[in-house]
Formats: C-alpha cells, structure tokens, sequence
C-alpha cells in the first residue's frame, strides 16, 4: 500500500482500502454517481467473465470473444439482473433502481433503450459492490449471472 486513505470509505467498509488495486475511490460509494458505478462495474464483471471463460477448456480467442459477448452484452446483463431481482436485498435494489433511472447520454447500439438501462443498472450494482468492498457477495451475484446465461445457453 502506498499510505493512501481509505477514500473516505464507511467505517463499515473497513479502515484500509482494499479493493484490486491501491486507488481508492475518491468519496464513499452512495455519493458516486450510477453512471460512474457502472463504469467500474462494467470492468469488473469483464474481467469476471473472460476469468470464468478462460477456466474452461480448449476455448481458443475467437470462442472466447464469442462467447464473452453472450454474457456482457447489454441484453444478457438485462436478463441476468431480471433473474437476480428476487435474491437482492433492498439496499441492492436501491442502487439498481438508481443505475436504471441514470441517464448516460449514450445511444444503444445492439439493446433497446430499456434493456441498455437494465444493464447500467446490473453495472451500477457490480461496481457499488465492488467499492464497498463487498466482494464475496459481488462474487456470488456475478456467479449466478454467468450460471443463469450459461443455463439459457443449453436450453436453446
């Protein structure tokens, strides 16, 4: 550690930072912004995802892209956060709501409108989690997303 402080962090997120890396967030997660939660987030869960695909055997770079898209697309991220909703607490629907009603200013690309919100919301969730240092918890719900996609994917 580099003798940062602990970011302004709650008292219940423990004295010392110790998120992946040495920076620590510049104020306490309830005053980040959703769009700046999901943007953490968003790296997060990729790294979580390309980490589960890269366990997996015999998967050469253009399955691994292939099939990393069908788990961090907009669209599954929409789908994932639908499964979870009964299994989060209401502190976790206090931020996804947050995350879904944030505007971000961009267009879509490969979503609707409502499944790009969705998304931002499961973002904005993974990376308050994240920075509340919640990990295991962050863990187990990313968990259940990639096994929810992967159960969808056998089922077609």
């Amino acid at each position: 550690m580099s003798g940062r402080d602990n970011g302004g962090l709650p008292p219940e997120a423990g004295a010392e930072w110790a998120g992946w890396f040495e920076y620590p967030p510049s104020r306490q997660p309830r005053l980040i912004p959703p769009i700046v939660l999901a943007y953490i987030g968003d790296a997060v869960y990729e790294v979580a995802v390309r980490q589960y695909l890269i366990s997996k055997p015999n998967l050469k770079p253009n399955q691994l892209h292939h099939q990393a898209t069908g788990i961090v697309s907009a669209k599954a991220q929409s789908r994932i956060l639908a499964a979870l909703e009964t299994v989060l607490t209401d502190e976790e629907k206090d931020v996804v709501r947050q995350g879904r009603n944030a505007k971000s200013g961009t267009i879509p690309k490969n979503a609707n409108v409502l499944e790009y919100r969705h998304a931002t919301a499961f973002e904005s969730l993974i990376g308050y989690l994240y920075y509340t240092q919640r990990h295991d918890r962050m863990r187990e719900l990313i968990g259940m997303g990639i096994d929810y996609m992967e159960q969808q994917r056998h089922i077609k």
